[in-house]
């Protein structure tokens, strides 16, 4: 198992997220997206391998670790410090256990700082929850969060999706298309902190229209289901 962290310009948090990972992980890989600052040289001396991502946002990173990374089981997290790495067993059980594909922390159930401390946290609240009551009547789920970005994925599976999102969208946009092919995806509580330095590199008020565009054109399409993969071996003591 890999833990993949995303990370522009986050050299004040990096290293202790890694420190963090690192006993979970068979490897911590650091995402960079073209820092100007000290993020890969801490990364790196945290003990992380780091790769430079495509540098089209965070769905090309994304979708790179996916490519290139060699693992049966990825996970996701964000550099800031706002995911709890004690919470990576509980991402990664259900896809050993051979119960999800796609496990998604929730942030409703585990508990988020950052929902509506401010009018554009508040606005990615509602979106948030109007974007999952549509994918839940669309797929008959009943998902908690589909945006967050602390999540296990079996890589195979990530594969034969054919995710083509370079922003933030990449992370509905893999729910949505783990549904659309049959593969099963799951929630489990995660706690969110809000991040010790800087400022979101979301920006709301510009990207409000590509996160409702990405749910649309993915609802309405109908394709292909694919037949489920087989259980992961088991692991190696």
């Amino acid at each position: 198992m890999i833990v993949v962290i995303l990370a522009r310009d986050e050299e004040h948090t990096i290293a202790a997220t890694v420190t963090g990972a690192l006993p979970y992980a068979h490897q911590v890989v650091v995402l960079d997206g073209r820092s100007h600052d000290a993020t890969v040289s801490e990364a790196e001396r945290a003990g992380a391998r780091v790769y430079t991502d495509p540098g089209l946002g965070k769905g090309s990173g994304v979708r790179m670790a996916i490519q290139v990374l060699d693992a049966d089981v990825l996970v996701f997290m964000d550099a800031d410090g706002s995911h709890d790495p004690d919470d990576i067993p509980r991402l990664v059980m259900p896809i050993i256990e051979n119960s999800a594909d796609l496990v998604v922390g929730s942030r409703f159930s585990g508990g988020s700082e950052e929902l509506s401390i401010s009018v554009g946290q508040l606005i990615r609240t509602v979106g948030n929850i109007s974007m999952n009551i549509a994918i839940n009547k669309r797929w008959n789920t009943a998902l908690s969060d589909t945006l967050n970005g602390f999540r296990a994925v079996r890589r195979m599976a990530a594969t034969r999706i054919g995710l083509t999102e370079n922003r933030h969208t990449i992370e509905q946009e893999m729910v949505m298309k783990m549904l659309r092919r049959g593969f099963r995806v799951v929630n489990v509580p995660t706690h969110e902190y809000a991040r010790l330095f800087g400022t979101s590199h979301i920006n709301i008020w510009r990207e409000w229209q590509d996160f409702v565009w990405c749910v649309v054109k993915n609802i309405v399409y109908i394709g292909p289901v694919i037949v489920p993969l087989p259980p992961l071996p088991p692991r190696k003591e």
